[in-house]
């Protein structure tokens, strides 16, 4: 019997790091990355979600690399995860550097294993702290770092990454990149950053700038996220507590835009199956769904065929704009992320260490389906 509460799932230590496993399409399965001081305890969760009997199965592997800022999963390969992590250099100085790793398929639970590296990345290229490593979503040969001021391309098929493309950022007052996106789109040759309030996008055939959008948010831009299902649109949130959509063949203004969190707004998400959902994260502690079926990529009306053969429009109900559901957590939420296996699935990860892995309210479920 379905069940609409929360599944919730404890930590040991604080976490700001989850993904969901991207390249996973039969199981719910999500990996968190925690944040112990001492480095050596840090930890690497795979949680799996039995839908049916709302329970879950967790394996526990160490990640004895450092405390985890950011995890991201192979959407190709089911076994490869990198993770940025904060670790002490041969000078005694902190420093965010970068790992790929690759999980087993077949672990004892009884055991706690560490996970091989299977790629380094070079610490001479990386001058600055990394804010995120994304695979490329078609070619699971590249990947791209986004340090505080430069960006690269890398070829990661050997066990020691090649940079291909290395893009400085540059400006006055010493900008600097917060994250990035691969837009899925353009055969995955343009790369989006978040470049303090702007949006700069670059051709990585090039190293170019493609398009860019100034004045995104009127402070810190923190994330953003491509609509799988409308190649022109994108989301993003920012530390003035908005969430946009924007169309960026006409940047003059964004398409939608409502401020339904009251602090920052770190995580933004659009359902890859069903546009109109947006999850949202927020360092008020609340989790939201909203509606953004306004600019979501279901008709306004569809056309029914009659009886007498002639086409009539019949007005199709939308959903309203606006949030939709949320849930509370008690510390900031810094990740929330939809299952790549179950479109009506979602995880939030809480820097107090609690994951919540919910489900879209039946009603909801059943509003955008009929």
């Amino acid at each position: 019997m379905e069940n609409e509460n929360s599944v919730i799932y404890g930590l040991e230590f604080q976490a700001r790091a989850l993904t969901p496993q991207q390249a996973e399409t039969e199981k719910i399965r999500f990996f968190i990355g925690t944040q112990s001081l001492k480095q050596t305890n840090n930890q690497i969760h795979l949680v799996e979600f039995d839908e049916e009997n709302s329970t879950l199965k967790t394996t526990v592997f160490y990640h004895t690399l450092g405390e985890i800022w950011k995890i991201n999963s192979s959407p190709i390969n089911t076994s490869l995860i990198n993770t940025c992590y904060n670790t002490i250099t041969s000078d005694n100085t902190c420093s965010i550097r970068t790992s790929i790793l690759k999980v087993p398929q077949d672990v004892n639970s009884d055991q706690i294993e560490n996970l091989d590296v299977v790629v380094n990345f070079s610490t001479e290229l990386l001058e600055s702290d990394v804010k995120t490593n994304e695979f490329n979503p078609l070619d699971e040969t590249k990947s791209i770092t986004v340090c505080e001021n430069q960006v690269t391309l890398w070829d990661i098929s050997e066990s020691e990454a090649k940079s291909i493309l290395n893009i400085n950022l540059e400006g006055k007052n010493n900008p600097k990149f917060t994250t990035g996106k691969w837009n899925p789109h353009q055969n995955c040759n343009q790369f989006t950053t978040a470049t303090e309030t702007h949006l700069k996008t670059y051709d990585i055939r090039s190293g170019q700038i493609a398009w860019h959008i100034e004045s995104v948010h009127s402070q810190l831009l923190r994330d953003l996220d491509y609509n799988l299902n409308k190649q022109y649109h994108l989301a993003t949130c920012g530390d003035d507590g908005f969430v946009k959509i924007w169309d960026f063949r006409q940047t003059t203004q964004p398409v939608y835009s409502r401020s339904d969190h009251s602090h920052w707004v770190w995580c933004v998400r659009f359902n890859p199956f069903h546009d109109q959902l947006l999850l949202t994260a927020s360092s008020d502690a609340r989790v939201l769904i909203s509606s953004a079926a306004s600019v979501s990529s279901e008709s306004n009306t569809e056309n029914i065929l009659s009886e007498d053969s002639t086409v009539t429009p019949e007005p199709k109900q939308m959903l309203s704009d606006g949030p939709l559901q949320w849930c509370e957590h008690e510390d900031s939420v810094y990740c929330a992320e939809w299952s790549p296996a179950e479109p009506w699935i979602f995880a939030s990860l809480s820097y107090d260490g609690r994951l919540l892995i919910s489900r879209v309210k039946r009603s909801l479920k059943y509003q955008i389906m009929l």
